[in-house]
């Protein structure tokens, strides 16, 4: 068996074989059989033009005759109905790719002859595509796919809730130095807290779950006059967290008809040494 002796490729091909790339037929075309590096290495573009995806809008389709182009919609997205007004001189037809949660549905389309316009119109279970699409003899769509910024914000939400939620309210706190007796009074309202306690340096307030996609009330300490006084808090999940121990403080929502609950320490307690309150 003879062997045939295989052209030096140029050092940049050399670099791309081996990092696991297909070269084009044409990076070999001049390649003769002294071995020079003549070579011209084509590089690969995209074949997909990748739109952003709004509610509403048109999106352009430019086709050509003996040439099939593929509208990629989401993975996971199942595709309803197709319709075109023109179904005479186009052939429409429907696919799918992958399998299980990255199953994707093709929706495939060729027109007759150049110089054809019409609209598509494709619903899923998810959104609806409006789209125009046109011929002509040359400049031909290998694919068109969607983004999607509005499902990658809720993603990113969801992820942030998750973590938020995961994480403790406070750190440092023992629970041998909880109290909970705190008094809940006033008003009604859907935010009425669920319960307040401390640790003898923090204040905590509960809330229901809601409380972190509802109003959320501003807390005020009451001083020893009746005044009431802004106070610096933070939301942690369900819960207010007060730097701070207070006797007496109120939530308040609402201008010409508030809504107040008040929050009251219940009974004296002094301070020890280690920063505990005894009895």
């Amino acid at each position: 068996m003879r062997l045939r002796k295989l052209p030096r490729l140029p050092q940049a091909a050399a670099f791309l074989l081996l990092a696991g790339t297909v070269l084009p037929d044409e990076a070999y075309a001049d390649v003769g059989e002294s071995g020079a590096q003549s070579a011209t290495i084509v590089a690969p573009i995209s074949a997909t033009r990748t739109y952003s995806f709004a509610e509403g809008a048109i999106y352009a389709v430019h086709t050509s005759p003996g040439r099939v182009t593929d509208i990629a919609l989401q993975p996971g997205e199942t595709l309803g109905a197709v319709a075109s007004g023109d179904t005479a001189r186009w052939v429409i037809g429907d696919t799918t790719s992958g399998s299980g949660d990255t199953q994707r549905a093709h929706v495939l389309i060729k027109p007759a002859a150049a110089g054809l316009s019409t609209n598509l119109v494709i619903t899923t279970d998810r959104r609806v595509y409006h789209l125009t699409v046109t011929s002509a003899a040359k400049g031909a769509m290998s694919a068109v796919a969607w983004s999607y910024p509005r499902d990658a914000l809720l993603a990113f939400e969801r992820s942030r809730t998750a973590i938020q939620a995961a994480a403790p309210v406070a750190s440092g706190v023992q629970i041998e130095h909880l109290r909970f007796d705190y008094d809940i009074s006033g008003d009604d309202p859907t935010w009425r807290p669920l319960r307040a306690f401390d640790d003898g340096r923090q204040t905590f307030i509960e809330f229901h779950a809601s409380i972190q996609v509802g109003q959320v009330p501003p807390l005020f300490l009451v001083n020893a006059k009746g005044e009431a006084e802004l106070v610096n808090y933070r939301l942690r999940g369900r819960y207010y967290v007060v730097d701070r121990l207070f006797d007496v403080a109120e939530l308040r929502l609402g201008t010409e008809t508030q809504q107040i609950v008040r929050i009251r320490r219940v009974g004296s307690r002094e301070r020890t040494t280690d920063g505990r309150r005894g009895s």
